[in-house]
């Protein structure tokens, strides 16, 4: 991307004057000069295509320049202080929380990795632009790997897939999550990739008819409605479908879902109607509604979603959702931090997110082992997750393993000191023991009771080992 288109770019949601985005990409050339990268380009089509990503998601001029400087600090004599002087604390802080620590401080490469993410959440956790740069960043080093040799290529996908396409889709980027978790796939199990894209496409081939037939009674039944919409054709991405049949045992033929229609409309009182006027024209598959938009999920993602079956006989998966659902299924926290930067009303959203990951680097200080934390990092931000009530009807989201003592310190850190026991849809059942999906929990409580040291052994969560920790250091009883 050339500056002038850049500028362009910028230009076209942003009344700012891009004066700091010329100076950044002139900066950040000449600074990239004799540097190339694997491919044989130069080094700076790089910082210029994380840009590209960014004015994508619309974001800030602070935030792009940072794109066009991400590495000048890291892979380029320039010094710290030289880059505040010309760009300012705000633009050198967004740079330094993408900064890697270097490698040799640490006596192994997992040791590196996690106090590198533990630097890289904790300046997200200050402003969340740090992330959204780094993702940026991630995305088109993904889009690039053939290039890297086929250690690197394993290496980094893996850390991919395990840390930044989980941690994309809790902050509710899943074209993000999607694009992450297909690239990865691609080198982590080549020969399943290809089978599936192959199977894709002649399976989409096969049901683009079907899809056209589809949407044509659909229109002519809407046509006589006022509602807006529009109508999109949808595939799921790869690895979601090959972690489905994986999960469930299943091959390709079986998965029912890996195509849909999705209508996009302009209120919620409109995703209702369209969706009582599908169910009046196709009929429901029973048990396939869902209604996220009164109970988004914990990534706030909000959608109503139905399967119906086409009078082919194929079933069909349908989502309805506003355009602003649509557009913060696509972007997450970047599409809530566009809100928070214009003239609109705080968003909530921002915020929830913000806390959710502010609690969760205030647990992981008590976290000492580099691996520890990689781990405890991993199991917070698990794709898969059970919920648990409380007997008044609460419900509590936990992840998979969680134990009746991580639902005891979700609901607060004063029911998880002092728990003794839990009842488990009325039965006593032992605090080690993992919960499942739809359990009602009541947690058993004394007043002078406190936390025991082999808790810490078999708790799940980061919040209830912090939690845990913190009691016993307090009181003195940890080191014993």
């Amino acid at each position: 991307m050339e500056l002038q288109d850049l500028l362009d770019k910028f230009g076209k949601y942003s009344k700012q004057k891009p004066v700091l985005l010329k100076k950044a990409y002139e900066f950040s050339q000449k600074a990239h000069l004799n540097q190339k990268r694997f491919s044989g380009e130069m080094y700076f089509t790089h910082c210029q295509a994380v840009s590209d990503i960014l004015l994508d998601f619309k974001m800030d001029m602070q935030t792009v320049a940072a794109g066009l400087l991400h590495d000048v600090i890291e892979d380029t004599p320039i010094t710290h202080e030289e880059f505040k002087e010309e760009f300012g604390e705000e633009v050198y802080n967004l740079v330094i929380g993408v900064t890697k620590i270097a490698a040799l401080k640490f006596s192994s490469h997992s040791d590196a990795q996690a106090e590198n993410w533990r630097k890289m959440l904790l300046a997200t956790a200050r402003d969340i632009r740090v992330i959204i740069i780094k993702l940026a960043d991630r995305i088109h080093n993904m889009s690039t790997l053939n290039y890297m040799p086929k250690e690197k290529q394993i290496e980094i996908s893996h850390e991919t897939l395990s840390l930044y396409a989980p941690l994309s889709q809790r902050l509710g980027m899943f074209n993000i999550k999607s694009q992450l978790e297909d690239l990865s796939f691609k080198y982590l199990f080549p020969d399943e990739y290809k089978s599936l894209a192959a199977k894709v496409q002649i399976r989409y081939t096969k049901r683009e008819k079907l899809l056209e037939e589809f949407k044509h009674d659909l229109e002519e039944h809407l046509a006589e409605t006022q509602i807006a919409y529009r109508v999109l054709s949808r595939a799921k991405n790869l690895y979601s479908i090959y972690r489905k049949m994986m999960k469930q045992n299943l091959p390709f033929e079986d998965i029912e879902d890996a195509l849909g229609i999705r209508l996009i409309t302009d209120s919620v009182a409109s995703c209702y109607a369209l969706m009582g006027i599908v169910h009046s024209i196709f009929k429901p598959v029973t048990g396939s509604f869902t209604d996220y938009i009164a109970v988004p999920k914990m990534n706030l993602y909000q959608s109503l979603h139905t399967t119906v079956m086409a009078p082919s006989g194929e079933f069909v998966e349908i989502q309805i959702r506003t355009e602003e659902m649509n557009k913060t299924s696509e972007y997450g926290i970047a599409a809530h931090w566009r809100y928070k930067m214009g003239d609109r009303a705080k968003d909530a959203h921002l915020n929830e997110k913000l806390d959710w990951l502010k609690q969760w680097i205030e647990w992981l200080q008590d976290i000492s082992s580099p691996r520890e934390f990689i781990e405890s990092f991993k199991t917070d931000l698990e794709l898969d997750q059970i919920f648990i009530f409380t007997p008044t009807g609460e419900v509590k989201a936990l992840p998979v393993g969680a134990t009746p003592l991580d639902f005891a310190y979700a609901i607060h850190s004063d029911i998880g000191n002092t728990c003794i026991g839990a009842k488990v849809n009325n039965k006593m059942l032992r605090l080690d023991q993992n919960l499942k999906s739809g359990d009602v929990c009541e947690i058993i409580t004394r007043k002078k009771s406190i936390p025991k040291k082999d808790w810490i052994a078999f708790v799940k969560t980061a919040r209830a080992r912090s939690h845990i920790k913190r009691f016993l250091r307090e009181n003195g009883t940890l080191g014993k």
